[in-house]
């Protein structure tokens, strides 16, 4: 449900352009309750997503027959493209591809978590990407790699025996 207008700047990095903040309004929402909005920050290990989506929006996107829409994602036809298209399309890829049918769209979501926490954002910060009201829900879409996990324990090492050789 992403419009064109859901792009916009971010006075932090300018040079993204329009690219930098991407503000949702159909958020999921609990049961009974009205769409849930927030605004997902582009960072910069991601900086290959935003040249990709400024090549869709300047380039591509253009060229399609877009008739009275401000859809930022589109079909051949030029209306909005579905949820359970993208999915169908996305299990298609993934077959041809020969993948575990396990990987869906939604696991894109589940590694996007995964990534910023091995990058260094802090719990929060990912909570509020992702819209999660709780943390908890946030900790279960992370799954870190085995080179993160040492990393972290090299660091925790680190700082037991550095703390030890200060005190002796």
């Amino acid at each position: 449900m992403l419009d064109l207008h859901d792009l916009r700047p971010n006075p932090e990095v300018p040079h993204w352009g329009s690219y930098g903040k991407i503000h949702v309004r159909f958020g999921k929402a609990l049961p009974g309750s009205p769409p849930r909005r927030r605004t997902i920050l582009a960072v910069p290990e991601f900086e290959w997503a935003i040249d990709g989506l400024k090549v869709w929006v300047e380039q591509l996107r253009p060229r399609m027959k877009a008739v009275d829409t401000r859809a930022l994602w589109l079909t051949e036809r030029g209306s909005r493209v579905a949820y359970r298209h993208a999915n169908q399309r996305f299990a298609l890829i993934r077959d041809d591809l020969g993948l575990d049918k396990t990987l869906t769209l939604h696991s894109l979501r589940h590694s996007y978590v995964t990534h910023l926490i091995e990058f260094g954002y802090a719990e929060r910060f990912v909570q509020e990407q992702v819209g999660h009201n709780a943390s908890s829900t946030t900790a279960i879409y992370t799954s870190v790699s085995d080179d993160f996990k040492n990393r972290m324990l090299q660091e925790a090492l680190s700082r037991v025996h550095g703390q030890k050789e200060e005190s002796a």
